[in-house]
C-alpha cells in the first residue's frame, strides 16, 4: 500500500454542524418532598385514598368550620381541600413541630398537643366537622376531646366527626362505615375501622 494514504490532508477537516432550536424546554422537575415520621410521635399516616373516603363520608363540606387534630403530614387536610373545602375554615392541630411546620399551606395550624387545646378551647369554639386519625394510645381521650369541641356554631346542618380508630374502639353513638385492611399502614399491622358520630 502507498504510504500516501496514511497521510493526513493538508487542511483540518471540519463538519458544519447547524444548533438546533425547535427542541421543546424540557419541564423542571419537582423534587419528591420526603416525609421522616419520628418512631415516637406514633404517626401512622393515612393513605390518600383512605383520607379522601373519610371526607366523602362527612355530612357537609365547605364553609364549615372543621377540625383535624393530630393532623400529622396533612393527607386528611389535603382530602379535605380536595373535596371543596375551603381552606380558610379548616384548623389543624400538631404537636410535632417538624410536621406543623409542613402544614400551613392547608389551613390554620395550631402547634401543640391535641388534648391540651381541647381542654382550653371547649366552651370557646365549635367545630361542625371533625375528621380525625388519633393516636391509638390513647384513641379514647382524643375522640372524647374531640365530641367536646363539636356544636353547630350557626349553621342548619348537624355535626359530624369521622375518625380512624382500632377495630376494639367502642363509642355507643359511633356507626361503623367500613373495616380498614391490616396492611393499611405502611409502618404497622394494625385492624382499624372508620366511624361517624353524628
Amino acid at each position: 500500500m502507498k504510504a500516501a494514504v496514511y497521510s493526513r490532508p493538508a487542511k483540518p477537516l471540519v463538519i458544519p454542524v447547524r444548533r438546533r432550536r425547535d427542541f421543546e424546554a424540557l419541564p423542571k422537575a419537582a423534587p419528591v418532598e420526603i416525609v421522616a415520621v419520628d418512631k415516637a410521635t406514633e404517626c401512622h399516616v393515612t393513605p390518600p385514598e383512605v383520607a379522601a373516603r373519610m371526607v366523602g363520608y362527612l355530612d357537609c363540606i365547605g364553609d364549615y368550620q372543621t377540625l383535624e387534630p393530630s393532623a400529622g403530614t396533612g393527607n386528611l387536610s389535603r382530602a379535605l381541600l380536595a373535596a371543596g373545602h375551603s381552606r380558610y375554615e379548616l384548623t389543624q392541630v400538631e404537636r410535632h413541630h417538624r410536621l406543623a411546620s409542613g402544614l400551613y399551606q392547608f389551613g390554620a395550624v395550631i402547634n401543640r398537643c391535641f388534648l391540651e387545646y381541647a381542654a382550653e378551647a371547649r366552651g370557646k369554639v365549635q367545630f361542625l366537622n371533625v375528621v380525625m386519625n388519633p393516636p391509638f394510645s390513647e384513641v379514647r381521650k382524643h375522640v372524647a376531646a374531640a365530641l367536646s369541641l363539636m356544636g353547630r356554631n350557626g349553621h342548619d346542618e348537624s355535626p359530624c366527626l369521622v375518625a380512624l380508630v382500632p377495630v376494639t374502639f367502642r363509642h355507643p353513638s359511633a356507626e361503623e362505615l367500613e373495616t380498614l385492611p391490616s396492611d393499611t399502614f405502611a409502618t404497622a399491622k394494625v385492624h382499624t375501622k372508620i366511624i361517624r358520630i353524628r
